[in-house]
């Protein structure tokens, strides 16, 4: 008798299990099970679930753990061990498919240490269970960056094991080709265009309703790491149809400064992202103080004056402070009259939350929420003395500005046990949190303070310099927005904290260049050679496309003449009598090579031989008419450090790179004196290249990664 097991292969998680079992079942001597998809979430609108198994005529199932356990006892030599893989099928449909990483790292954890030194999850063969777990794994979207970093090992080992098997392998090339077969028949062959899988549970989202933000400190200027957190709140604000606030978190005034809040808008405007409103934490700096009273009153909140040492060696040994049974009269008065007014004794006491001091959890060891600081506001002035912390202020204004979503990178994850106090402790509406993995990149800091040390000594000359991974810096370097947010989309949100190399970011960005960017030639000065062409032309121009692959990029002028210059490089690798071609023109034959007393070139005797073949010169070289040429500086760089990953303790100041700019004097085709300022062009066999400036003349190139690595 013949089966047919029907797949819907839209549903939110396909069903990859039964799919293998099919493949299993097939490759045995009674299997017949015929493979069916189809294009959408469920069986139908009556079925709603993603699969079912037809005997002839007669439905089997809708279940899929009910069709997996059948199949393992129709076809107990192939399915194996369905009594011991029974609780393992029950938990991957049960447990492995959810998309909140949260719950679904506790059981890959389980997962995880149940498959240290086994190969197979029961016995010693693929069985019921292996099958089960792999296809929830495989379903499941959460997973594929999870897997790709081998956040657990046991669980990489043993899925890629797997999948090496085509019986698992093949699974999903064989849906995507059936579900493409489809549309082509449904559609005449258009293809879609792929998006980014960025499928996750945001807990009781609901269309139209969601509302994210985006909190930066006006302290500094945007860097990559924010941008990923822009990028991703204003994805799902979009997705579900919701808002997006952009909030300056401005609570530190010591920091702070309008320069750094303006160009952060205008960032975030360069990457097409404009908030439904802006607002400031400084708003409700009065609903804060308000709040904090409460605090006070509910006896949920004391002042503390231990010096500042003391009270971080206290919280780490979990000691209770000395204060924290102050009377609330005695709290009152020392906040509102001492702190608020920045006097000699407010100066000295903080405003601490009354948590647990001997909590597991460090953050929630009565931190700090509010400080004194008597430098003026670049909003409000000197009308406050005191100010609330990022602990304190963020879950509060969240949920004032009916944020339901607060997207949050993963190292604030022990201190959303503290976000949540604070709202539960303020009878304030809940906020749910979701984390994600920050963008770090190798031999790269993000820190504000560590940016700001290189500024101040020099090292560079401001917040964008093509080194810093501001926005600004890595736009003059020759990041496009596109490029930039192709990344980010990229890299979705997920959990998985690693170090990225810049040739990832860089890649993304060559894709977008690449077909669009002009090609022009450009010569290193030093040494340059002659090549004396006997019989060659009068100077003259020809128009040539800009880039041959795409006309519409337009036309450039290229010179020809009897004296062309090639480079030292280029010339010592010439012998007598070698026929070679200039790209552009045709090949010659270098007759006779000068060398001065030190070997090195002088210049090049040559006759054209244009209807010689381009395909069977070794060198096609670079060159440039002698009489027309623009000189040029090319400009590299190097990371600032040294370690790919500063441990803690590390001081970056030890592993400083010593040389980190690095100058080539050139000659380029007068071309380039056409272009404008932040233009993109590719010098051949160089690379690719952004004009930075060129006053007076000077034209300074960029080198723009192309995400190869270096040599």
């Amino acid at each position: 008798m013949s089966y047919t097991l029907t797949i819907a292969g839209k549903a939110p998680a396909v069903d990859y299990a039964l799919m293998s079992a099919a493949a299993f079942i097939n490759t045995s001597s009674d299997g017949n099970i015929k493979l069916n998809f189809l294009d959408s979430k469920t069986i139908s609108k009556e079925i709603t679930t993603s699969a079912q198994l037809l005997k002839g005529d007669e439905s089997i199932s809708t279940n899929s753990i009910e069709i997996l356990n059948y199949f393992a006892t129709e076809f107990p030599n192939v399915i194996l061990a369905k009594k011991d893989s029974e609780e393992w099928i029950n938990f991957s449909y049960e447990k492995l498919l959810v998309k909140d990483f949260k719950k679904l790292a506790i059981d890959l954890e389980k997962l995880d240490a149940h498959l240290n030194l086994r190969s197979f999850i029961v016995g010693y063969k693929a069985s019921a269970a292996d099958i089960a777990v792999w296809g929830a794994l495989r379903a499941n979207p959460v997973m594929g960056s999870v897997i790709k970093n081998s956040v657990y090992i046991n669980v990489t080992r043993w899925y890629q094991f797997l999948e090496s098997d085509k019986k698992f392998g093949e699974m999903a090339t064989l849906l995507s080709t059936s579900l493409s077969e489809m549309k082509k028949i449904s559609k005449g062959g258009k293809k879609e265009v792929h998006k980014a899988n960025f499928e996750i549970d945001l807990i009781d989202a609901k269309d139209g309703e969601v509302v994210t933000r985006f909190p930066p400190e006006p302290s500094g200027y945007l860097h990559i790491g924010h941008a990923k957190a822009a990028v991703l709140n204003q994805y799902f604000a979009n997705a579900y149809h919701g808002k997006l606030i952009i909030r300056f978190d401005d609570t530190n005034p010591s920091k702070e400064k309008t320069e750094f809040q303006d160009s952060i808008i205008e960032d975030l405007e360069l990457l097409g992202i404009k908030g439904d409103k802006i607002t400031y934490s400084s708003d409700y700096f009065q609903k804060m103080y308000e709040l904090a009273i409460q605090m006070i009153k509910e006896g949920k909140a004391y002042c503390d004056d231990t010096p500042l040492e003391k009270m971080r060696a206290e919280r780490m040994d979990g000691i209770k402070s000395e204060r924290r049974d102050r009377t609330v009269e005695e709290n009152l008065k020392i906040f509102t009259e001492e702190m608020k007014n920045g006097t000699e004794e407010g100066l000295k006491n903080c405003l601490r939350a009354k948590i647990d001091y001997t909590a597991l959890n460090k953050t929630l060891r009565d931190p700090v929420i509010y400080r004194c600081n008597l430098t003026p506001h670049h909003r409000t002035g000197s009308e406050w003395k005191i100010y609330p912390t990022y602990d304190f202020c963020v879950p509060i204004v969240d949920s004032l500005e009916g944020v339901t979503h607060a997207l949050r990178t993963i190292e604030y994850r022990d201190r959303n046990a503290q976000y949540d106090w604070m709202l539960s402790a303020l009878n304030l509406r809940k906020v749910h949190i979701w984390d994600f993995a920050r963008v770090n990149f190798v031999r790269t800091l993000l820190s504000k303070r560590k940016l700001q040390w290189f500024v101040d000594k020099g090292y560079v000359g401001n917040w964008d310099d093509p080194r810093f991974p501001t926005v600004r810096g890595i736009r003059r370097r020759g990041m496009t927005v596109e490029g930039l947010k192709n990344f980010i989309i990229s890299q979705g949100p997920s959990k998985n904290i690693i170090n990225l190399d810049w040739n990832i970011i860089w890649s993304a960005n060559k894709k977008v260049i690449d077909p669009i960017a002009p090609r022009h030639t450009a010569l290193e000065s030093k040494d340059l050679v002659t090549v004396n062409i006997v019989d060659g032309p009068e100077l003259h121009s020809e128009k040539k496309p800009k880039h041959k692959k795409n006309p519409a990029v337009g036309e450039k002028d290229v010179y020809y003449s009897s004296k062309a210059l090639i480079e030292q490089v280029d010339a010592a690798a010439i012998k007598d009598g070698e026929e070679v071609t200039f790209m552009d023109w045709g090949n010659v034959i270098c007759e006779k090579v000068h060398k001065d007393a030190d070997g090195k070139v002088t210049s090049i005797d040559a006759k054209l031989h244009l209807d010689g073949d381009f395909r069977k010169t070794e060198k096609k070289l670079t060159w440039l008419a002698a009489e027309k040429k623009t000189n040029v500086e090319l400009v590299d760089f190097d990371h600032l450090i040294t370690k790919d990953k500063l441990d803690e303790g590390d001081n970056f100041e030890d592993f400083l790179t010593p040389e980190t700019r690095f100058v080539t004097e050139a000659v380029a085709d007068v071309n380039v004196e056409q272009m404008k300022v932040g233009d993109i062009i590719q010098f051949e066999r160089k690379g690719y290249y952004i004009l930075d400036s060129n006053k007076d003349g000077k034209y300074v190139f960029f080198t723009v990664p192309d995400g190869k690595q270096k040599k």
